[in-house]
């Protein structure tokens, strides 16, 4: 095969070989291993290498943290480097192959490679850690031999040995020159880490390497991709989800201008032409008979402010218990007030940037196939082509490029494998790219979902019992974020129903929906006791150190006693997901002629644990922040005769730069403990501060998100 550049195909094992140096493979397991590349070629399965070292003392880590926006790309490496104290000016970043049984951590009894879920940092932190070290050791080993001193006798700074006594000094290049890798390495104990006091990338600035690249245009995307006689795909597919093509007018299409063929799935056809223009030209002229989808005749606004409630209220109602402790009925029982509310939320498209695209071409003998995309799990997409092509995964050879966005869509790699099977009906290079409206069309949705939430008071007024019901279609994408941080007491359970529209996970999943309503009712419980919303979650809930400490650092970073100028309030709401913890602050305004809401200002304070890039962290959250703001104030998505309403931008609303906050105010506490998810905190606390402050300002309650002007006008008018 050749490369995307029309050149030779060179292997990892080649290059290492004509450059000399050191290189080291780190299999990650039951212990962590270093391996030589000449061992790990000879030995019972290939392992691709983590680190190498030049002569010239250039360092190249590959990162395993595929790069959307995030800084994974930048933050894995830099814990590498942090630990075997490399010259990060001298640090290069490759890819990682999409191997997971290498490059993958471990989660669930087994090794994967995905970013999602905020898994980037805190997945990888403690292994990176570790290889790191174990590098060091051996950079160690080999100048102590070079000079015939002891080990103990040496130190590091970045990119160079050096000897305490003589003050002699030998750079990582002159030592990968002559160096040898051991076929067994020492152990790393985890005291023999850097303390933070030592650290010199992690918790600093460091920049990001992704951004140069994104600013002068040279980063690759997979739709940057141009191969030799590659032709061009576009596709439709069923517009109720998931049903199939009967007929279609196939002459007509195949008449078209520079049409090359049609290839059929499951549930949808590609057309294939010379260039994407007449690709996209007969996709729009196709007229296709389909046959019936599960979702035929399902109606999203319907089944939301209907059906899901009197499911709600069917006793008989099959359930699933998501979290039960202590005895709620008898808290219930024995209640001095008890309190409900019902909530409401639409389904959300990922609305990410870049089109859903891939690249793929087969070797002559079609027995290889080479795949181009952006993809949140490179492990996963590739098994998926490999089963999709009947191949074993050692056939699909997987290009890993950035992504213009991800947000949970870009995991699942359906696309990509329509641009395998695409390729490998035409034999030719095939570029596959999905229009926006088929993007829409095909949403892979947030869910929709209704909440019902009780909450037993004591004489005192302390929260004592809690129920929370979430009713939807979705299963465990509807429960996440749903077990409070607050309560002793609690019974929580799912009601599910099922409607053949294709649901996905999305930034923070349902932690966007269910927190909204959790802290919406607890500030209403708040204000039923006439107690100010942060003294009731102070005295009258059950907080942990961890949540006091977020509420209070917020409170004193939009200080939250102070007055506001006229026609501005105040919200509150905590955060939580992956891990971390946080408290938000969000200022806003209402033009009570328009309905429109305005947020000006936010605020939050994340319990991350240990930040190893603050500027990325940082950025991180604010996009957190713009992204639940979107979705919270404009961004819903709705369903009718089974088919997704919505077709592009134009009637799927996004936030734009004109309402964004004129301020986002970030802090981060102090934690000396692991890394915890940073991607997606900024966003969970968004909707129930909006709406807290919303009823600070008007005395009016929002039950259903997002709070769209026409439903705020009707919130005023109740």
């Amino acid at each position: 095969m050749t490369s995307a550049m029309n050149g030779p195909d060179v292997s990892r094992r080649a290059v290492l070989a004509g450059l000399g140096g050191m290189s080291f493979c780190l299999a990650f397991g039951e212990g962590v291993t270093l391996l030589s590349e000449v061992q790990a070629a000879t030995g019972t399965h290939e392992i691709g290498s983590w680190v190498r070292i030049a002569p010239d003392g250039t360092v190249t880590i590959l990162s395993a943290g595929a790069e959307m926006g995030q800084g994974s790309m930048t933050s894995l490496p830099a814990i590498v480097a942090e630990e075997m104290d490399a010259d990060w000016s001298k640090v290069v970043i490759e890819w990682a192959p999409a191997d997971a049984g290498v490059y993958g951590y471990g989660a669930g009894g087994r090794r994967m490679m995905a970013i999602v879920g905020s898994r980037a940092v805190r997945s990888y932190y403690d292994q990176l850690r570790i290889a790191g070290a174990q590098v060091r050791k051996v950079l160690l080993a080999n100048a102590a031999d070079a000079w015939g001193v002891d080990v103990a006798s040496l130190r590091t700074e970045p990119g160079v040995v050096i000897h305490t006594g003589s003050g002699r000094r030998m750079s990582y290049g002159e030592i990968a020159a002559s160096g040898k890798v051991p076929a067994t390495l020492p152990s790393v104990d985890r005291s023999e880490l850097k303390s933070r006091a030592e650290f010199r990338l992690i918790g600093k600035p460091v920049p990001r390497r992704d951004i140069p690249l994104k600013v002068n245009g040279t980063a690759r995307y997979a739709i940057d991709v141009r191969l030799p006689g590659m032709v061009y795909a576009s596709t439709l597919h069923s517009p109720v989800h998931n049903a199939a093509p009967e007929s279609w007018n196939d002459a007509e299409i195949k008449a078209m201008a520079g049409i090359i063929d049609m290839v059929t799935f499951s549930n949808g056809i590609a057309v294939v032409a010379d260039r994407f223009e007449r690709a996209r030209a007969a996709r729009d002229a196709l007229k296709v008979s389909w046959t019936k989808g599960r979702a035929e005749g399902f109606n999203s606004e319907q089944a939301l402010t209907q059906d899901y409630v009197r499911i709600h209220d069917d006793p008989a109602a099959e359930r699933a218990i998501i979290d039960s402790k202590g005895d709620a009925d008898a808290a219930f029982a024995n209640a001095v007030k008890t309190y409900k509310a019902g909530y409401w939320s639409d389904f959300g498209y990922h609305a990410q940037m870049e089109p859903l695209n891939a690249v793929a071409r087969f070797n002559d003998a079609g027995d290889r196939v080479e795949i181009w995309d952006g993809s949140q799990a490179p492990d996963f997409t590739r098994r998926r082509v490999a089963q999709a092509l009947g191949f074993q995964e050692e056939q699909v050879e997987f290009n890993q490029c950035y992504m213009g966005g991800g947000f949970g869509r870009r995991s699942l790699g359906d696309y990509t494998v329509e641009a395998a099977l695409i390729a490998r009906q035409v034999k030719r290079p095939v570029k596959l790219m999905w229009t926006r409206e088929e993007d829409v069309a095909q949403g892979m949705m947030r869910p929709q979902s209704f909440q019902c939430l009780d909450a037993a008071l004591d004489a005192g007024g302390k929260v004592v019992g809690w129920r929370h019901c979430v009713v939807g279609d979705g299963g465990g994408l509807l429960q996440s974020g749903i077990r409070p941080i607050y309560y002793e007491i609690q019974h929580i359970e799912r009601r599910g129903v099922s409607h053949g529209v294709k649901l996905k996970h999305w930034r923070a999943v349902g932690h966007a929906f269910n927190v909204f309503a959790i802290e919406a009712f607890v500030d209403q419980l708040a204000a039923e006791q006439g107690m100010d919303p942060l003294e009731f979650r102070l005295q009258k809930m059950s907080l942990t150190p961890k949540a006091r400490r977020c509420f209070e650092r917020v409170a004193q970073m939009c200080d939250w006693t102070a007055g506001r100028p006229d026609g501005r309030a105040l919200g509150l709401s905590v955060s939580e997901r992956s891990g971390s913890l946080a408290a938000g602050v969000a200022e806003i305004s209402l033009d009570r002629a328009s309905g429109k809401i305005r947020v000006h200002r936010a605020w939050i304070a994340v319990d991350g644990g240990t930040v190893v890039q603050p500027g990325a962290a940082r950025a991180n959250v604010e996009s957190g922040i713009i992204y639940g703001l979107s979705s919270v104030l404009h961004e819903r998505a709705t369903v009718k005769d089974g088919k997704v309403e919505q077709s592009n931008f134009h009637d799927y609303t996004l936030m734009r730069m004109s309402d964004v906050p004129e301020e986002m105010h970030v802090t981060f506490i102090d934690a000396d403990t692991p890394p915890t998810g940073l991607g997606e905190i900024g966003n969970p606390w968004v909707a129930a501060a909006v709406a807290n402050a919303f009823h600070k300002l008007t005395g009016k309650r929002l039950y259903h998100m997002p709070f769209t002007p026409e439903r705020v006008l009707a919130a005023l008018a109740a």
